[in-house]
């Protein structure tokens, strides 16, 4: 007797060709799950190929390490870890204001997120469809499907659509409106590139702060000739092309202009760099994550640009919605309500808590920059070590999982 392929966990899905917008973490992690499942997936990329280096993510708490074990991938990131020490808040000086433990900025295990894109792409490369240099121009629904045209590759049609695609998504704006319905500002810029290691950093972080700006530094790789700099500033919203780099430097430049530290070495790096990311720091809020036969994940429907676990939210509900449709056989109407009702709180949670990403690096005042100080010295202390753990995980453990098919 012939078997039924959704009798196998490798194969409920296998009557599913979906479509994901985004190649950067989100998608490659969706991607992962559903071939697990069996289904056909196809990922197009509007980069040229997959985006190496950028910021460094991490992962907290037992539903992180619960989801990264199930998907196979907790040894290979614990093997790329990036192993980063403290950081140190200082004065104009370099003199240490207060030291930040690890477990505060990099979790219980962080990662470079270009390395982590690389785990999943490689890990589904071989049943998986990438399509880079390549975005959805329109997407035209109806019973039989979704009907698909993109900026360069011929049409196409697919059982189901899952916006990957960032903060900006074009996945969002064409099915759920216009960014400006969902994108709330949160009155900082923040920019981030690389610069030459001149303080000798090893896995170690450098802070400093002047009301409504701030500058890091920090070494994550060991490389004694190389870091990254992260500038932070307040501002009210500031109208500029994302596309004009020239534009987005003399914006900086005008900003940081006679900030002490290393601000002006800084500024002479950021003159030379070809690899700048400048954004604002916002998030995104919408009624809805599916519609129809589309969906929205990770940062492209509860997004924010720093501060709220967007890395470790992503992964999540990535393993989520890909379980969710194996246990709904595909049925995406079944699946799509179970990710909603499953995701959406532990989303906003999270957050929540990127609201203080802005104020925590660029404090408005001089004496909220002294209040900050204080409290975090307070905080790293032995006596408060173990409730500021908790007090760091609690967004991030702020689900219950489901028993999904094991593939």
């Amino acid at each position: 007797m012939t078997k039924n392929p959704k009798d196998s966990p490798t194969g409920r899905l296998a009557h599913l060709h979906v479509l994901i917008s985004g190649a950067s973490i989100a998608g490659p992690a969706l991607a992962l799950g559903l071939a697990r499942y069996g289904a056909r997936v196809t990922v197009v990329e509007k980069a040229p190929d997959l985006r190496e280096g950028g910021f460094a993510v991490d992962f907290r708490g037992h539903v992180h390490r619960t989801v990264l074990t199930a998907m196979g991938i907790w040894d290979e990131i614990h093997a790329r870890q990036t192993r980063m020490g403290g950081q140190t808040v200082v004065d104009a000086d370099g003199t240490p204001r207060v030291a930040l433990p690890a477990e505060m900025m990099s979790g219980d295990v962080e990662i470079l997120r270009g390395d982590l894109a690389r785990i999943m792409y490689e890990r589904t490369a071989d049943r998986v469809e990438y399509v880079f240099g390549d975005s959805i121009a329109t997407l035209d629904e109806s019973p039989e499907g979704v009907g698909v045209t993109f900026e360069r590759g011929a049409p196409r049609r697919f059982d189901l659509v899952v916006g990957a695609d960032g903060l900006h998504s074009l996945t969002r704006r064409l099915v759920f409106g216009d960014e400006s319905l969902h994108l709330r500002f949160l009155d900082h810029y923040v920019a981030g590139f690389g610069v030459p290691n001149d303080l000798g950093l090893d896995r170690a972080g450098r802070l400093y702060s002047e009301p409504g700006r701030a500058v890091a530094i920090g070494n994550y790789d060991g490389d004694p000739d190389r870091a990254g700099a992260l500038l932070v500033f307040r501002s009210e919203k500031l109208e500029f092309d994302r596309r004009d780099v020239a534009a987005q430097k003399r914006i900086l430049a005008e900003r940081f202009a006679g900030m002490g530290w290393e601000a002006p070495r800084v500024l002479e790096a950021l003159e030379e760099t070809d690899t700048l990311y400048f954004d604002a720091i916002a998030q995104i809020h919408v009624d809805r994550l599916t519609r129809g036969r589309v969906a929205l994940l990770g940062d492209a429907g509860y997004g924010a640009t720093m501060g709220g676990m967007g890395t470790g939210v992503a992964i999540v509900a990535a393993y989520v919605l890909a379980g969710e449709l194996a246990l709904a056989d595909g049925d995406h109407r079944t699946a799509f309500a179970e990710y909603e009702a499953r995701i959406r709180d532990f989303a906003k949670g999270c957050q929540k808590i990127s609201g203080n990403a802005g104020p925590f690096f660029a404090p408005a005042t001089e004496r909220r920059i002294r209040s900050r100080d204080l409290m975090y010295r307070l905080l790293s202390s032995r006596l408060l070590a173990g409730f500021f753990k908790k007090l760091t995980e609690k967004a991030a453990t702020g689900i219950e999982l489901r028993d999904y098919p094991r593939p």
